[in-house]
């Protein structure tokens, strides 16, 4: 399935309308392979080994339990993400499934489609996708040595935005039923975990703010000195809203994206007896609605502003990125600093999960 087709829910108002991209819309996409599942989180536990919950991780082989506020790309020395310059760390919680008889088991993530024949996201060790958007040249200003933000709530137990924080239930395999953008498409996409079995798996997808205070490279809370637009949140790929006066600095539109091999858990007898959906997050959250994502900047020189600087276009090497090759970012590791079994079935959640609400309780 072509870009093309995938954008067609944003652009084409009409079935016979002509469908135009934004004007000089760069759009960086490329994956990157796990490089840790533990528990560790260098923003909201710094220091902490064994934190509350555990995560997937992406990115530099900086990563540590405290990471310092200073240029992440002169202490990582590789990557497992494509782009060579990108030693940035990106980190989310685990999915786990939770069968009838009340056990766990964390469901594998797996390589995300072929898009702009960039095979390198095809062949990644499980991890994610990640994408940098900028509205066309001179339009954001790239992330600064020591910058790190937080999206997301995991206390949340209710939805809020949608178009920020989704996941897709694909209706068969490779991809079935991927033909909108993501969180916009009514039939597939929902702000909580699925309510049904997905014949095909399930994707999530973590958008950030795209207004930064100019001042501040982190706050107490990782959150505060990055905001959305005036009006509120931009669909992906139309980030046109006007920043607050607070927050008057344009950021690239941040994306993760992770595909959860759900199809080996889609069995109905193993699934709660009430017939609710069986699917959990690492930090206890049953809804969905308490997705989140770290990020920590950590790329090399001005390699992203070059691409939030293009020319327009759509590529895993836009602006010109040092490209490695899959078998170069897989050889990227870290030492296990929080030794524990993150694949066997387990009869709780690794650590101290902070909740397991259901919806309305």
């Amino acid at each position: 399935m072509l870009w093309i087709t995938l954008l067609l829910g944003i652009f084409a108002a009409k079935a016979d309308a002509q469908l135009q991209l934004p004007a000089g819309l760069n759009h960086l996409r490329f994956g990157c392979s796990q490089i840790t599942i533990e528990r560790l989180d260098p923003l909201v536990n710094p220091g902490l080994v064994g934190t509350p919950h555990t995560h997937q991780v992406v990115g530099g082989n900086a990563f540590k339990p405290s990471m310092p506020s200073t240029d992440i790309s002169e202490i990582a020395g590789c990557t497992t993400c494509g782009p060579a310059d990108d030693l940035s760390n990106y980190w989310t919680a685990n999915l786990y499934f939770k069968a009838r008889n009340g056990t766990y088991k964390r469901v594998p993530q797996v390589p995300n489609r072929l898009l702009f024949n960039d095979a390198f996201t095809t062949k990644t060790n499980g991890g994610m996708v990640v994408y940098y958007i900028a509205q066309g040249k001179k339009q954001v200003t790239a992330f600064q040595p020591g910058f790190r933000m937080l999206v997301g709530d995991p206390m949340r137990r209710t939805p809020k935005y949608k178009s920020q924080s989704c996941f897709r239930c694909y209706t068969g395999p490779n991809f079935g039923g991927d033909n909108m953008a993501p969180c916009a498409d009514s039939k597939v996409d929902f702000e909580g975990f699925p309510p049904a079995a997905c014949p095909g798996g399930i994707r999530s997808n973590v958008l950030y703010p795209t207004c930064w205070d100019g001042k501040n490279l982190d706050t107490p809370n990782h959150q505060d000195h990055v905001a959305y637009p005036v009006g509120g949140p931009s669909s992906f790929l139309m980030d046109t809203g006007k920043c607050p006066s607070t927050h008057p600095i344009r950021i690239p539109q941040l994306m993760l994206e992770i595909v959860w091999d759900t199809t080996k858990f889609n069995n109905k007898a193993d699934w709660p007896t009430d017939g609710s959906q069986p699917f959990v997050f690492s930090n206890g959250d049953p809804t969905g609605y308490g997705q989140h994502g770290d990020y920590v900047f950590g790329w090399k020189g001005d390699a992203l502003q070059r691409a939030m600087d293009a020319n327009g276009g759509f590529s895993a090497t836009l602006g010109n990125q040092r490209s490695q090759d899959i078998s170069v970012a897989n050889q990227c590791k870290i030492a296990k600093t929080v030794v524990e079994d993150s694949d066997g079935w387990m009869t709780q959640l690794p650590g101290n999960p902070i909740s397991v609400r259901r919806r309305g309780q």
